[in-house]
């Protein structure tokens, strides 16, 4: 479906390694907190002094990555 949508709204659709720690990883200084994996951990304080809610972080983690790996800024 998504992919359906993609190309409605000339998108691109670009799928990231399912076991990337989107959630894990602070989106600011990029350290990774291993006790995210917890899946009732909804929000973090990370090393740096970010606090993160764990929807919010991946999400923006998702993004950043598959920029990385297409090559986008």
């Amino acid at each position: 479906m998504l992919e359906y949508k993609g190309k409605w709204y000339d998108c691109i659709i670009h799928k990231v390694d399912r076991f990337f720690g989107s959630s894990q990883i602070c989106n600011e200084c990029g350290t990774k907190n291993p006790e995210v994996k917890d899946l009732s951990v909804r929000t973090w304080s990370c090393e740096c002094g970010a606090i993160h809610d764990r929807d919010e972080n991946a999400s923006l983690n998702l993004l950043k990555q598959g920029k990385l790996e297409l090559g986008i800024r």
